[in-house]
């Protein structure tokens, strides 16, 4: 059976726009942390960070071949926490009055969280041009 995918393109932005929703998601999440010092697990909150995957579908037929980006992770950022010198705070070390506050920078994260709604907006862009060849293409059809 021949599998024809009318948009291709479409697809593969339509995958696109699923993991950069999950990395709005992180960065919301980081953002409205970013001043937790303290979480169930103990210490500040750890900044998280989303990485993708490719994936190819359809590899045995290259003239049909899908790509789709997919969430491969979301880990934690290695980077050392902020220390605030603060020593009225509950969290504070009794001897340095340093608290440790997360290692997320807010102005980072509105970086990251414009880049992301960019690259959505550039994947609509796709989904709404390969609409439109499809739909010019049905129109030459009828004519």
């Amino acid at each position: 059976m021949l599998n024809l995918n009318i948009l291709p393109g479409a697809d593969s932005a339509a995958s696109a726009i699923q993991a950069e929703k999950v990395r709005m998601e992180v960065i919301s999440q980081n953002i409205a942390n970013a001043n937790t010092t303290q979480t169930p697990e103990g210490g500040p909150y750890k900044r998280q960070v989303v990485s993708f995957e490719t994936i190819i579908k359809n590899e045995f037929d290259a003239s049909n071949a899908v790509h789709e980006v997919r969430v491969a992770g979301i880990e934690k950022d290695g980077r050392p926490p902020r220390l605030v010198y603060q020593p009225g705070h509950p969290d504070a070390d009794p001897e340095s009055g340093m608290v440790e506050f997360p290692n997320v920078s807010v102005h980072e994260e509105m970086a990251d969280l414009i880049s992301s709604s960019r690259a959505t907006e550039a994947n609509l862009a796709i989904i709404r041009t390969a609409r439109q060849m499809a739909m010019q293409t049905l129109a030459i059809g009828k004519g």
